[in-house]
């Protein structure tokens, strides 16, 4: 009887290894996820670059970093009306990783700032606001905007203005609570709205 268990025991954990195993090796479907994409096109463009300054461009984004969005409005820890409704309909985790390789293998087009913000913008995206403690924007999101994947840390260049104010402004507000480490709260808990748009509008015609 012992052995008889302890074979189900070896076969059981044998085939949850491999499981396992299958799982880890899947590569993202960029094809699959352009399949699927058709419900995103509504609000992103069919490549993933909106022109509507509410919703952020996506394309180019870091994989990783797109695929964590799109968990995290699946359980709740970031919330947004449309895109939480959303992301809980896409059928599959699988499915998730497919769209988040398919919009980072798009080419994301660039944006453009408004000259007048550009010096102020971009003073305190690489020195940050030392009077205040706001950290640089480039040592997360590099000099050009292209952010850390490894990080998870996003591209941000070519961004709509509009749309990374109001991201900082969840993210002062603790609206948008999903950042690790309270990373994002913290510099944006220290900026004034002015400070937000100059550096949103530098951000805005950043190219990496």
């Amino acid at each position: 009887m012992k052995i008889v268990v302890m074979l189900g025991l070896v076969a059981t954990l044998s085939f949850n290894l491999t499981a396992s195993a299958n799982e880890a090796e899947r590569k993202a479907d960029a094809a699959n996820g352009k399949a699927v994409s058709g419900t995103c096109a509504a609000c992103h463009g069919a490549d993933g670059n909106s022109v509507n300054p509410d919703w952020p461009k996506i394309a180019g984004q870091g994989e990783a970093y797109l695929a964590k969005q799109l968990h995290d409005f699946r359980s709740d820890k970031r919330v947004d009306p449309s895109m939480t409704a959303m992301a809980k309909a896409i059928k599959s985790d699988d499915d998730v990783a497919d769209l988040a390789a398919y919009f980072s293998s798009v080419k994301a087009k660039p944006g453009v700032a408004k000259p007048d913000m550009i010096a102020k913008g971009e003073a305190i995206y690489k020195g940050g606001v030392v009077s205040s403690g706001v950290a640089a924007c480039a040592a997360c999101h590099g000099p050009t905007g292209s952010g850390n994947p490894a990080a998870k840390f996003p591209k941000i260049s070519g961004q709509h203005a509009k749309y990374t104010v109001t991201q900082l402004m969840n993210f002062k507000t603790s609206k948008r609570a999903n950042d690790t480490g309270k990373m994002m709260r913290n510099v944006a808990l220290k900026m004034t709205d002015a400070e937000m748009n100059a550096v949103a509008e530098y951000i805005s015609g950043l190219r990496d």
